[in-house]
């Protein structure tokens, strides 16, 4: 994947740089999805070493284990199709195409981020890849994602939207209404629960009746479970629906099965939480999506893309923390389209 200048400068803080190769158009074959799934597992583990440096403050929720998801639904879109993504939202954002030394900056809080280091980890955002930003409000990109569909078919624009978002936000009420407006409307927009079992640390099985693909079939939704650790079988689902949808045919709901092997996020190692048995962990890990990805390839091929995906992320990480820090002055930079706007008898 092309790095991009540091010296380049962001138009507006929404908008990213487009990230060249990495785009969906390189998910097209096996080993691009291969080299899609090590760099966004490179790239948390990467970004876990930040964090335990204290480079990274605050923390991040690991997308480490679930990666097929991101790989295998935005494998299945176009260039001009949208996501919305969640507070576990790296491999979504890379995914579809943004700069992984970008996005590490962003994390990092840095100028070079691809929202100059304002949206953090889970609000990053690129308008120019059809990212309209990972959110921290459990179920709130279901909402986004309707919306955007909405517009699209408004202003006569052929594009599908596609809300990812985890088990827990099944029972969210904007969730349920995002799924009636999507279902009474007709519109281009793909469900896709990752479901990893636990809701921080809740299991589902004990918070969500009935089951994911019945919340949607209650709508009239299409919906169907497949194994989330399988980049192939999420590519396949996740086609059907999106080519479902940009032909009209209304909305659709895919149940991913997957898991996530780090905790909820980075802070439980300190809480030394104790909600998953070691035994269950390792059993999933059986089903890593990674080397079942490789094993789809020629012989050393998966090494050569590993050690391409290395020497990426070693340029990624000098870009990010070569990256200047925001100067405070430029604080209230970006909370008005407009500039700021100060009440009247304010001081200055």
């Amino acid at each position: 994947m092309t790095q991009h200048d540091p010296a380049a400068p962001d138009t507006a803080v929404g908008p990213g740089t487009p990230a060249g190769p990495g785009t969906p158009a390189d998910l097209g074959t096996p080993a691009g999805r291969y080299r899609m799934l090590r760099l966004i597992r490179g790239f948390e583990e990467l970004a876990l070493g930040l964090v335990r440096s204290k480079e990274i403050t605050g923390g991040i929720h690991p997308y480490i284990g679930q990666e097929a998801v991101a790989v295998g639904v935005c494998a299945a879109l176009r260039p001009q199709d949208r996501i919305t993504s969640t507070h576990r939202g790296h491999g979504h954002v890379l995914a579809k195409g943004a700069a992984p030394d970008r996005l590490l900056a962003e994390l990092l809080g840095r100028t070079g981020g691809l929202n100059r280091g304002r949206g953090g980890s889970m609000h990053a955002a690129d308008f120019s890849l059809g990212i309209l930003g990972a959110n921290g409000m459990v179920g709130a990109g279901g909402a986004i994602a309707v919306g955007a569909a909405w517009a699209a078919r408004q202003a006569g624009e052929d594009r599908v939207a596609v809300a990812f978002f985890g088990d827990g936000a099944l029972n969210q009420g904007v969730l349920l209404e995002s799924f009636n407006l999507a279902a009474m409307w007709r519109l281009p927009v793909l469900f896709v629960c990752e479901n990893n079992g636990y809701a921080t640390t809740l299991p589902a099985a004990t918070a969500v009746a009935g089951s994911a693909t019945g919340r949607a079939a209650a709508f009239g939704i299409p919906a169907a479970e497949v194994d989330g650790m399988d980049t192939e079988a999420v590519r396949a689902a996740a086609a059907e629906a999106v080519e479902r949808a940009a032909g009209g045919g209304g909305p659709g709901f895919l149940e991913c099965r997957t898991y996530r092997f780090e905790g909820h996020h980075t802070m439980e190692r300190l809480m030394r939480l104790r909600y998953r048995t070691p035994e269950e962990v390792a059993d999933w890990r059986t089903l890593d999506p990674l080397p079942r990805a490789a094993a789809l390839l020629p012989p050393g091929l998966a090494g050569r893309l590993d050690t391409s995906v290395a020497h990426q992320l070693d340029a990624a990480r000098e870009f990010a923390l070569g990256s200047e820090h925001p100067s405070p002055e430029g604080a209230l930079d970006h909370l008005y389209a407009d500039g700021l706007r100060p009440r009247a008898g304010a001081s200055a």
